[in-house]
C-alpha cells in the first residue's frame, strides 16, 4: 500500500524541498498551504492532492483533513519568522501572528492528525514537528520565535507520550541555517550573541529533505524523538 503524508507550508522552502522528496519516493503526497498557486509550483506537474488552507483557523485545518481517506505521516512544517528586535519593541500583532501559525497552527494540524489517526484501520501513524535550533537556544531580539519553538517541543513530547496507545510516533527535526528564502540573511550576516555580525555558514536544504524522508520512513515501532540537522561550522555548539 502507498503511504501517504501530509506536508503543511508545503509552498516554499523546507515544505517545499521536503514534498518534492517525496513525491520522488513515490509517496501520496498532500500538499498543504496558504497559496494555491505555490502549492501547484511544487507540485510541478506531479500528481499531488493540492489543499489551500491557513493552519491557524481551525475550521480549514479541519475541513483539510477530514478530506483526507487515510493519513500515515504528517510533517507539520508551516512557520513563519519575525524580525529580531528587544522584546518591548516588538508589537503584540507580531506576537500574535507568530503564535497562531507556530503554536496553534502546530496544534490544530497535530491534533486533526491524532484524530484521523487513532481512528483509521489500521489505526497509527506519524507526526513529525518542525522544530528549530532556537528551540534549544535563541539568537538575539528572537522573542515569539523562540517561545513558539519551545512550545512545539512541549507538543512533541506530550504527544510521543500520548501516542504510545494508538501506535502513534511523534517526532521532532530541529534544523540549523538549511539554505531557504528565509534564511538567506545568514550569507549576508545576522546578529551574534557578542553583539557581532557575521555570515554564518549554510546546507543545502535538500539535506533535510532526506532526513524527513528517513523519519517517516521507519517502522511505527522506532522512533527518532529529537534529530539536529544543521551546517556543520554554525555557532550552535557553544552559541553565546
Amino acid at each position: 500500500m502507498t503511504r501517504s503524508i501530509l506536508i503543511t507550508g508545503a509552498g516554499a522552502g523546507i515544505g517545499r524541498a521536503t514534498a518534492r522528496a517525496f513525491l520522488a519516493d513515490g509517496w501520496d503526497v498532500t500538499l498543504l498551504g496558504r497559496r494555491r498557486e505555490a502549492l501547484e509550483e511544487t507540485a510541478a506537474g506531479q500528481p499531488a492532492r493540492i489543499i489551500s488552507c491557513d493552519v491557524g483557523d481551525p475550521g480549514q485545518v479541519e475541513a483539510a483533513f477530514a478530506a483526507l481517506p487515510r493519513l500515515d505521516v504528517l510533517f507539520n512544517n508551516a512557520g513563519i519568522s519575525a524580525p529580531a528586535a528587544p522584546i518591548d519593541e516588538i508589537p503584540v500583532e507580531t506576537w500574535l501572528e507568530v503564535s497562531r501559525t507556530n503554536i496553534t497552527g502546530m496544534f490544530l494540524c497535530a491534533r486533526a492528525a491524532f484524530g484521523l489517526m487513532r481512528r483509521q484501520d489500521p489505526r497509527g501513524g506519524r507526526i513529525i514537528n518542525n522544530g528549530s535550533i532556537s528551540a534549544h537556544v535563541p539568537r538575539p531580539g528572537s522573542t515569539p520565535y523562540t517561545m513558539s519553538k519551545h512550545a512545539v517541543t512541549g507538543l512533541t513530547r506530550t504527544l510521543a507520550l500520548d501516542g504510545r496507545a494508538h501506535d502513534i510516533a511523534c517526532a521532532q527535526i530541529d534544523i540549523g541555517n538549511a539554505l531557504t528564502d528565509m534564511a538567506a540573511g545568514f550569507t549576508r550576516g545576522v546578529p551574534q550573541a557578542n553583539g557581532e555580525t557575521r555570515v554564518e555558514p549554510v546546507m543545502d536544504v535538500e539535506h533535510v529533505a532526506r532526513m524527513v524522508l528517513h523519519m517517516a520512513s521507519l517502522p511505527l515501532e522506532v522512533n527518532t524523538p529529537f534529530v539536529t540537522i544543521m551546517a556543520r561550522d554554525m555557532p550552535y555548539i557553544g552559541r553565546g
